[in-house]
């Protein structure tokens, strides 16, 4: 059963095969449903993916099969907290080595076009610190940076 809430996602015939590899690479994440089309419509044929229910870290997600039509952009991403540098370059690596490209400050896009933020939780921390300069070393540092660098993060934050 979909949400009430759920995030809709464009793909070109592509809904399963990210559904899958968001499952197998984000804890608390899974293929929920598969639904195919009960006859053609303009991005494919009766019978073919049509939806795909599935969730990523929680969140339930709807793949729609629509066709060519629509790109993903940076105006929606997903942003995962991570705990530790470990965890950090796991996703990181996952996505970019997955046929994904690096962008900057933590961001990335899987094969799919769909954006991605990597950010661990010493980032935040670090970024809202209440004293004014370490936040602004650490904002300096990372923007510097594509796959965060937590050590050179709390270093920035230190001064």
């Amino acid at each position: 059963m979909v949400s009430k809430n759920t995030i809709c996602l464009w793909y070109d015939g592509t809904a399963l095969d990210a559904a899958e590899f968001y499952a197998k690479t984000f804890p608390d994440s899974e293929v929920r449903a598969i639904h195919r089309a009960p006859g053609d419509y303009p991005a494919g044929k009766q019978g073919g993916v049509l939806t795909v229910e599935f969730s990523v870290a929680g969140i339930p997600c709807l793949g729609l099969n629509g066709g060519p039509a629509f790109k993903h952009n940076e105006a929606f991403s997903f942003q995962i907290a991570t705990d530790d540098q470990a965890e950090t370059d796991r996703l990181w690596n996952a996505i970019v080595g997955n046929g994904g490209q690096e962008s900057a400050c933590g961001w990335c896009k899987d094969k799919w076009g769909l954006s991605w933020q990597i950010t661990p939780r010493a980032l935040t921390a670090a970024i809202t610190d209440p004293d004014p300069a370490a936040a602004k070393r650490a904002f300096d540092a990372m923007m510097e940076m594509r796959n965060i660098d937590i050590a050179a993060i709390e270093a920035a934050r230190r001064g």
